[in-house]
């Protein structure tokens, strides 16, 4: 007999297992984040909306593997999560519009921002589905790329489900009601306010769920430095538990860095100071400040990512070539070649020229040119040449004194190798001489160069030599 109900208990399970539903995997296998990738990796910042004329996941996961091209290791997902109807954007700036108080003819053409977000935990069915979702991100580990998301802590959209069931997570004004934030003219969102302690566990559960449901490998936090360092001290090290993540701060503040928090923040000082320079604002005097302030802020390794564009800088500031002119392949050049990780943002491959809509539907250029090759080109220098790592153990950073001050030289090295940067900052060209010896190969165009103390090099308005022994 009891032979007999061990083996019937045996095939009920049997039959109960095969009975139970399974559900597919998704995710595709990809080694845990490592230092190696913030030594030598290129972030995407991918803007799905604007991305391709469908403005789907699926257009965009078709590319996933070109991507690879560009050297990118990091694929920044800006917001994938349903926007708010209430409250939602039309226009921008002091003077901003709702939807709702534009002809009601045009309302359903302003598809709001990506950061009035209602539910932290679903998806936008403007991209498509979980299960495009999910394809996405099993096709970018299967490319050998990361996949993080553009995560919103300081604030939701108007029509989140915590507004009704927590009220208390929002701040309020002297009347009790619930208010955007402050200094702000994002009228579109609510502020989130963690002095309740509650907030700080239902956020971090909602993070915890993309990691462990989804298989995403980190997030770019927006406006990080608004959110109570507290939240991060918590959080971060409980989502670290369940995985190697690597975590992008929108934020310049060095105590992000500190206590295994961050990986990243914001290059904003290096950003501002390539426009200046590029607009004859400044000259590389204001590059060496920069460099100065940045080693006296900022720890050996404390990594920053470099940008000559991103979402904000394209819709509200104006296009690279608006802001860089000229400079424009010198500054980029300049981001790669620096200590840091280069962004790119959709459409800088395929030389974006105008400003994109931030609250409406558009679409960038799909062309491959000048910009995918230069950007290819200084992604494969970046991902072989340890004398740019750029992470955790970057390379040295040495100036190196031209006999021209609007000529900035400086050199890059680790283990021995050995990449030069110089490039005329100024829009008259320049006779030049620097102080180094020897045979070099300019990485750009694969020439010899010969250097001695004395030699004169003419260099024309923005050019500049990337070298390598």
């Amino acid at each position: 007999m009891k032979k007999i109900f061990l083996s019937v208990m045996m095939l009920s399970a049997l039959i109960s297992c095969k009975q139970e539903p399974k559900q597919e995997d998704t995710t595709a296998e990809i080694a845990a984040f490592s230092p190696e990738v913030e030594e030598n990796g290129v972030i995407y910042e991918a803007n799905i909306r604007q991305y391709s004329p469908e403005g789907t996941f699926n257009e965009f996961t078709k590319d996933i593997p070109k991507l690879k091209e560009l050297g990118v290791k990091v694929i920044w997902l800006m917001p994938v999560f349903p926007i708010s109807e209430t409250k939602r954007k039309a226009t921008g700036g002091a003077d901003s519009k709702f939807a709702s108080e534009m002809p009601k003819e045009e309302q359903a053409k302003y598809l709001g921002s990506y950061y009035a977000v209602t539910d932290f935990k679903a998806i936008n069915p403007e991209f498509g589905t979980i299960e495009d979702f999910r394809k996405l991100v099993k096709t970018a580990h299967e490319n050998g790329i990361y996949v993080i998301l553009d995560w919103v802590p300081n604030h939701t959209g108007w029509d989140h489900v915590w507004l009704k069931e927590h009220p208390e997570f929002y701040t309020k004004n002297e009347k009790g009601e619930i208010t955007h934030p402050k200094d702000t003219d994002w009228t579109d969102v609510a502020d989130l306010n963690y002095d309740n302690k509650e907030l700080h566990k239902v956020m971090t559960a909602d993070m915890m769920y993309w990691i462990k449901n989804e298989g995403v490998d980190g997030f770019r936090c927006d406006v990080a430095g608004s959110v109570p360092v507290e939240f991060w001290q918590k959080a971060i090290p409980e989502l670290r538990k369940e995985k190697n993540i690597f975590m992008l701060a929108e934020a310049w503040e060095p105590a992000l860095l500190k206590d295994n928090l961050f990986d990243m923040v914001y290059g904003w000082d290096a950003h501002h100071t390539f426009n200046k320079i590029a607009q004859g604002k400044e000259t590389v005097a204001a590059w060496d400040a920069y460099i100065e302030k940045r080693m006296k802020d900022y720890e050996a390794n404390d990594i920053l990512m470099n940008f000559v564009d991103n979402h904000d800088e394209n819709s509200w500031n104006g296009t690279i070539k608006g802001r860089l002119g000229a400079a424009e392949e010198a500054m980029t050049a300049l981001s790669y070649v620096m200590p840091g990780m280069p962004l790119i943002y959709s459409g800088n491959e395929y030389g974006l020229d105008h400003s994109l809509k931030f609250f409406e539907k558009d679409s960038i250029p799909k062309t491959k040119g000048a910009e995918w090759e230069l950007r290819a080109k200084l992604g494969k220098l970046k991902a072989e040449n340890i004398a740019l790592n750029g992470g955790k153990n970057k390379a040295t950073y040495k100036r190196i004194k031209a006999s021209n001050e609007n000529v900035l030289v400086f050199e890059r090295e680790k283990n021995g190798k050995k990449v030069i940067y110089i490039a005329n900052f100024s829009a008259k060209p320049v006779d030049v001489s620097v102080p180094l010896k020897g045979q070099f190969k300019d990485y750009m165009t694969g020439k010899t160069m010969g250097f001695n103390e004395k030699q004169i090099h003419s260099l024309t308005p923005w050019q500049y030599y990337i070298l390598t022994e």
